[in-house]
C-alpha cells in the first residue's frame, strides 16, 4: 500500500511541476503513476487530498534533510544570529537545488485559495508551518540571550519579514516572474544581496558595532 502511495506522490509532482495543479487530472497522475485510478481514489478521495499530503510531505522532507545536514554539537555551539543565517540560507538553497518545489509551492498556494478546504484537511500542512515557527523561536530565544539579534523588532515581525521576502524572491526567480537578459547579472547574486540585507537589519546592529572596535 505504501508503495502505490509514494508512486501516485511522485506522479503528481512530477505533473503538477510541469503543468501546474490546476491543468492535471487525478486520471493523468494515475497514469503516470502505472496504478489504476480505481486504485488511487482507494488512497486518496480527491485532488485536495492528494495536494496536501504532497504538500506536507515535501516540506517535511525538505525540513529534515536540511536540518540534518548540521550536527546537534554544531548546532548547539551557534549564536542566534547564525542561526538566523543558516535560516535565510535555506532559501537560496532551495533556489539552487529544489526550483521545482518551488514551482509547485507556487501553484499550491493558488490552488488552495481557490477550493473551499476545512481546516481539518489542512492541519497536516498547518502543523508542518507550525514547526518552522517553533524552530524560528528557539533562533530568535536564543539570539536575545546572547544579544546577536536585534531585540527591537519582535520575533513575529522577524519570522514574518525573513519568511515572506525570502520566499517570494526565490520563488518569483525559480517560476519565471522576473526577467532575467541573456547576459545579465546572475540571479543568485541578487538573492544572496537580499539575504545580506536581511541578515543586517535583523541582528544586533549595537554588536556589530562593538564587535568591530573589539577586533
Amino acid at each position: 500500500m505504501a508503495v502505490k502511495r509514494q508512486a501516485f506522490l511522485d506522479a503528481a509532482f512530477e505533473l503538477f511541476t510541469e503543468r501546474g495543479i490546476e491543468a492535471v487530472s487525478l486520471e493523468s497522475v494515475a497514469k503516470k503513476s502505472g496504478y489504476g485510478v480505481a486504485t488511487l481514489y482507494r488512497h486518496f478521495s480527491n485532488k485536495v487530498s492528494l495536494v496536501i499530503e504532497l504538500a506536507t510531505k515535501k516540506w517535511e522532507e525538505y525540513i529534515k534533510a536540511y536540518d540534518g545536514a548540521i550536527s546537534p554539537e554544531d548546532k548547539a555551539r551557534m549564536t542566534g544570529a547564525q542561526c538566523l543565517e543558516r535560516y535565510l540560507d535555506s532559501f537560496l538553497d532551495l533556489y539552487r537545488n529544489r526550483k521545482a518545489m518551488l514551482r509547485f509551492n507556487y501553484d499550491l498556494n493558488s490552488f488552495l485559495r481557490k477550493e473551499k478546504i476545512h481546516s481539518e484537511q489542512m492541519e497536516p500542512y498547518m502543523a508542518v508551518i507550525r514547526g518552522m515557527g517553533e524552530l524560528f523561536h528557539e533562533w530568535y530565544t536564543r539570539g536575545m540571550r546572547d544579544g546577536t539579534l536585534n531585540g527591537k523588532i519582535s520575533e513575529k515581525a522577524m519570522f514574518s519579514g525573513t519568511f515572506h521576502i525570502m520566499l517570494a524572491a526565490v520563488t518569483r526567480y525559480a517560476v519565471g516572474l522576473v526577467y532575467i537578459e541573456e547576459q545579465g547579472d546572475d540571479p543568485e547574486e541578487e538573492l544572496v544581496m537580499l539575504k545580506k540585507m536581511l541578515l543586517w537589519e535583523y541582528t544586533n546592529t549595537e554588536k556589530r558595532s562593538t564587535d568591530r572596535q573589539t577586533n
